[in-house]
């Protein structure tokens, strides 16, 4: 089993880059207004471009228009789109493109409640530390025993760090880890030390199932 990883937030194409040589999986570009990690759409272009193929590019939303979300899916073709907000399966899946649905794990696991019922269309679902109707992002950890059966892929999120990231890979055994503030040394400025260990520490969590 190797669980995958998805850096979230980057604002710097340099800090893309360096992502993609470390061996990150997936890269989140924030489209979630009010936040540091938020993008215009003509800088985002640039990091668009730093994701080479076979790298999974997301853009990630919350409550967006969906004029905003169309705008981005014509300008930047990401291959998954993120929602965060009161988004229902409609919506969604409106885009013609794959989507994971976050749920709010902060109260416990209310949000994930007859998830799958909700989100039939979901090709995944993110669990994250925040409460019900608060944005993510926030490195807020959840108790991690009250992950649920879903059925789909879980992206592991929340309050994960190179300190922890093991001790998460090995309890949950999640599909994906998805970290933004814990690889950070600002919001929104991704520092590489950070992000080199985040991804040994999955790696070396991963070792403890291999054979």
């Amino acid at each position: 089993m190797r669980t995958r990883i998805k850096f979230c937030g980057l604002t710097r194409p340099g800090d893309v880059r360096l992502a993609v040589e470390l061996g990150v999986d997936a890269i989140g570009l924030v489209f979630a207004a009010g936040g540091p990690r938020c993008l215009a759409l003509d800088h985002a272009g640039a990091l668009r471009e730093a994701i080479p193929p076979m790298v999974t590019a997301v853009a990630l939303f919350m409550d967006n228009p969906g004029s905003e979300v169309e705008a981005v899916v014509r300008r930047l073709r990401p291959d998954l789109l993120q929602f965060h907000g009161g988004e229902d399966d409609a919506f969604c899946r409106g885009f013609g493109l794959p989507f994971a649905k976050a749920l709010a794990m902060g109260r416990g696991p209310g949000d994930a409640v007859n998830a799958r019922k909700r989100y039939p269309s979901a090709s995944a679902f993110v669990l994250d530390g925040h409460a019900p109707g608060e944005p993510g992002g926030r490195g807020e950890r959840f108790d991690w025993s009250l992950v649920p059966g879903l059925g789909r892929p879980v992206l592991l999120a929340g309050g994960l760090s190179a300190d922890n990231v093991g001790e998460a890979v090995r309890q949950v055994r999640p599909f994906a880890v998805d970290v933004s503030s814990g690889i950070e040394s600002a919001p929104g400025v991704k520092d590489g030390g950070r992000m080199q260990r985040f991804i040994e520490e999955v790696r070396r969590a991963d070792s403890n199932f291999a054979g």
